[in-house]
């Protein structure tokens, strides 16, 4: 067994972490600018050019071998599963299609639209749209990567139960109505697509690294220069006063400033490891990185196309309340996590 642990966490290390790719950043540091990543100016220069480097490697490998197995699942197959499972077990289902399906709020809502208008229920496609920007396979590596397997396994669990529940409740509710009429007019085709070789899977996966990476590198830019300043510049007190956990309204403080940030869970990493480091409480952090990526100012701009204002502010109550409750309750369990 000790040799299994070793050996995981050798690779951890090394294929996550990138071990080897800070200390050898730390040596160009001071070749280069003769610094020493002790002093503030050479740690925010590794800090940026590390976490940088490291995300867009791993952002791309990762997204190539999720946009492979993304290649299985094309909407009309998706559409085709959700639609033969109802009740509870839908909106588990859809929670979980969501994770391996678009990397970002507003990337899921055209997929929203066509699975209402097959007429799948209210509730499942909402687990789908709360969990596709939260959980999928590279999040939960690259969560890996920078916090280790307790807590990326913990946001991939939190994320897929409040898909489940904030999918149950709005159907639940018996919102259909709150649809826009225009959504459940869409002719619905289903048209057979030719079955992809494997020459097309891998030309798909380059193709949505070249997509996925174009769309989001300066929000990567944005978060790793934000980590860097909260990491070396801005001081302990002024960041626990602020969400610290002598502050009560922490956790309520993060989720607001999360949701109208436009970012998906790649550019919130740094920002997360740099309030970490500050000993940020991990409920905190996790509040964060749901707000941004669940409740993005833009895709609530184009949920709001989508379905009448009642039925956006119902999700966007049960979710934000979903978050800011997971939030505290991670902070109280967090001596699990250390």
């Amino acid at each position: 067994m000790q040799f299994f642990i070793q050996t995981f966490d050798w690779l951890n290390n090394q294929l996550l972490k990138m071990t080897w790719l800070s200390d050898i950043i730390k040596i160009l540091i001071n070749k280069i600018f003769g610094l020493s990543i002790e002093n503030r100016l050479g740690a925010s220069i590794h800090f940026f050019i590390y976490d940088t480097i490291k995300i867009f490697i791993l952002l791309s490998v990762l997204i190539f071998m999720v946009s492979f197995i993304q290649s299985y699942f094309p909407p009309e197959r998706t559409k085709k599963i959700l639609g033969e499972i109802k009740g509870i077990k839908g909106n588990i289902f859809g929670a979980l299609l969501g994770t391996i399906t678009p990397f970002c709020s507003c990337s899921s809502i055209p997929l929203f639209i066509g699975f209402t208008s097959a007429g799948l229920p209210i509730g499942v496609t909402f687990s789908f749209l709360i969990s596709s920007p939260l959980v999928d396979l590279a999040s939960f590596l690259l969560l890996m990567s920078f916090f280790g397997a307790k807590i990326a396994f913990a946001y991939v669990i939190v994320g897929l139960v409040l898909a489940v529940i904030g999918g149950t409740l709005i159907d639940k509710l018996n919102l259909e109505k709150y649809v826009e009429g225009y959504v459940r007019e869409i002719e619905n085709v289903d048209v057979e697509l030719p079955e992809m070789s494997y020459k097309d899977r891998i030309d798909f996966a380059k193709d949505q690294v070249k997509q996925i990476v174009g769309r989001v590198w300066i929000y990567i830019l944005i978060g790793v220069s934000i980590g860097a300043a909260i990491h070396n510049w801005i001081p302990q007190s002024i960041i626990e006063k602020l969400v610290g956990s002598e502050n009560p309204f922490a956790v309520i403080l993060a989720t607001i400033v999360g949701v109208p940030m436009y970012a998906d869970i790649f550019g919130t990493l740094p920002i997360a490891e740099a309030l970490l480091a500050k000993g940020v409480g991990i409920g905190t952090i996790l509040a964060f990185m749901m707000a941004v990526t669940a409740l993005s100012l833009p895709s609530m701009i184009m949920l709001s196309k989508v379905v009448k204002t009642k039925l956006l502010a119902i999700f966007a109550a049960i979710v934000t309340l979903g978050i800011i409750l997971i939030g505290y309750l991670f902070n109280m369990i967090s001596y699990l996590f250390i």
